[in-house]
């Protein structure tokens, strides 16, 4: 289980935050996006699950190639529907299918409850950086919508979340690495890589994280803290 701490974090630590999941809705666009696709697909030898586990392989494969965002989503929609499909696909078709994914696009800001106010708590008495990662054009654009950018100190978009790019970020900016904290949903690429890479984390559990963003939590291989919190408004009591 991870630790809890009965004493608030004393004043001046880094806190790297997630965006999507962590600060605001993203997977429920795109779990309403699959649903509208399975139903236009309409197997008649595959149920919905099994469409998934392929789509869910596909995706898998399609992150090497054309990384995180909405281009590389519609993309595996694509190559999904071309595998299960029974005849040949046309381009009406494919415009059909990527016009499913890109409905996620319109979709407004939807904050997770009290994120701002507790952004503008915490930034008070720590710094705060957003760490994300996914197509640069694509989070900075929700960066700014959002609203929320003058209560960070930077934003950083990378490509992928793992050990490197946390060890890149604390030398970047020169960060402490036992006064530096990882906050996030996704076990993966939130908690796992911030404590091997020698920093604290903070789960925020969210019950919609991307299928392939979990993980099993260890702890039991770093030497940080690993707290969690029922929701982000409760990181003003630890912090």
């Amino acid at each position: 289980m991870p630790a809890v701490r009965a004493e608030k974090i004393l004043p001046g630590q880094n806190l790297l935050i997630d965006a999507d999941d962590t600060l605001w809705e993203n997977n429920i666009y795109f779990e309403r996006a699959i649903t509208d696709f399975i139903s236009f697909l309409n197997h008649r030898q595959h149920t919905p699950d099994e469409v998934r586990h392929v789509l869910y392989d596909v995706e898998r494969e399609n992150i090497l190639q054309y990384g995180y965002g909405m281009h590389s989503f519609a993309n595996a929609l694509v190559i999904c529907f071309e595998r299960l499909s029974v005849e040949p696909v046309s381009p009406e078709l494919h415009e059909t299918i990527r016009g499913i994914a890109y409905q996620i696009a319109e979709h407004p800001m939807e904050f997770l409850p009290e994120v701002p106010e507790t952004l503008a708590d915490l930034s008070g008495r720590h710094r705060l950086f957003m760490v994300t990662k996914g197509n640069i054009i694509e989070q900075l654009g929700k960066v700014e919508r959002s609203g929320l950018k003058e209560y960070f100190t930077a934003i950083e978009v990378v490509a992928e979340k793992d050990v490197a790019a946390y060890h890149a970020v604390v030398e970047k900016y020169g960060l402490v690495r036992d006064l530096t904290w990882m906050i996030g949903n996704s076990p993966k690429s939130d908690i796992n890589p911030a404590l091997e890479a020698g920093l604290h984390a903070v789960f925020v559990p969210h019950d919609n994280t991307w299928m392939l963003e979990r993980d099993e939590l260890r702890s039991h291989a770093a030497e940080g803290w690993l707290l969690q919190v029922e929701s982000f408004g409760h990181l003003r009591d630890c912090f």
